[in-house]
């Protein structure tokens, strides 16, 4: 065969499969097609908020911890200083507040969000609690894992609540309050919060 008549063949059967391709509804195309969904990138780096000085001067900046993609990252917050003897509760009530608020238009564009319900609570140390304990109108171990990991790291890196990257926390009813730490492996694993264990001491209560 003579090489025009075989680079005739050629053209003649790349045209063949040009049809069948056309005839399918299937674009040519020149560059690789992923035929899945791609995942969405988001940068999970909040946009810095300057500190707000009240009329004393004192810097408003805080620390909240709202979900990134499958972790905890923080984003920073302007929060009033808490007044008073004991600001330990006006601060706890104040840093919920904020993981309450739904995240600003950049913060969502950096793909944050929180998963705290709206209506919860919290409220001071009961009789017979630690000093640092802090009640909510709903039991820790309820809450939707990555809710009570944002509490407990919100509330650890807390300089008014003494900065312990951790949080001793309790439900409305007369169970034991319990220490959560706010560790690497929480803020990377929210979900670590659904392991039986995780506050200590460890509930024995059925």
């Amino acid at each position: 065969m003579t090489p025009t008549r075989r680079n005739g063949r050629r053209a003649a059967a790349a045209a063949v499969l040009a049809l069948a391709v056309a005839g399918c509804g299937i674009r040519g195309t020149s560059v690789p097609v992923d035929a899945g969904g791609a995942p969405s990138r988001v940068s999970c780096k909040a946009p810095a908020i300057p500190a707000s000085p009240d009329a004393s001067g004192e810097s408003t900046s805080t620390i909240v911890y709202l979900v990134c993609g499958s972790a905890l990252a923080q984003v920073e917050r302007a929060v009033p200083p808490a007044k008073g003897a004991d600001p330990r509760l006006p601060t706890a009530r104040a840093l919920l507040d904020e993981l309450r608020r739904k995240p600003s238009a950049d913060e969502e564009k950096a793909g944050f969000s929180s998963a705290l319900p709206q209506d919860l609570r919290v409220s001071g140390p009961r009789d017979g609690d630690p000093s640092d304990a802090l009640r909510l109108n709903i039991r820790p171990d309820d809450l939707p894992s990555f809710a009570l990991a944002q509490l407990v790291c919100t509330y650890g890196a807390s300089t008014a609540l003494g900065r312990t990257h951790a949080a001793v926390l309790g439900g409305p009813g007369d169970d034991t309050a319990h220490r959560y730490d706010c560790s690497a492996d929480v803020l990377a694993n929210p979900d670590i919060a659904e392991n039986a264990g995780w506050g200590d001491p460890l509930s024995e209560e059925s």
